[in-house]
């Protein structure tokens, strides 16, 4: 399975995106959903994942503004952000387990200018 980031750009400050992450195949199969993100000069980061237990984690810097979902129909795993601030400035990659494999997506870059 492979997955393809897409819908970085460059928003202002308070602004939102929303981050798509489709399929090669069906991503029934796929499981702990998550993306991640590096900002420039930084180690890359946990952003949000779904366990398989169902619960959803997310890290502190985005909760009430980031929000992890999937459409099994269209392949695809979403990150909806919302009031985006400039710290929020990285690329972000999706990533999933195809178990035993952690599958990663290339990567799309955000940009928040204030």
């Amino acid at each position: 399975v492979q997955l393809q980031a897409s819908g970085g750009g460059l928003v202002q400050s308070g602004g939102s995106l929303r981050l798509s992450c489709t399929a090669s195949k069906s991503i029934n199969t796929l499981s702990a959903p998550a993306w991640y993100r590096q900002a420039p000069g930084k180690g890359r980061e946990l952003v949000v994942r779904r366990t398989r237990d169902g619960s959803i984690i997310y890290a502190d810097s985005v909760k009430g503004r980031f929000t992890i979902s999937r459409d099994n129909a269209k392949r695809a795993l979403y990150l909806q952000m919302n009031s985006l601030k400039p710290e929020d400035t990285a690329v972000y990659y999706c990533n999933a387990m195809s178990v035993p494999w952690s599958i990663w997506g290339q990567g799309t870059l955000v940009t928040v200018s204030s």
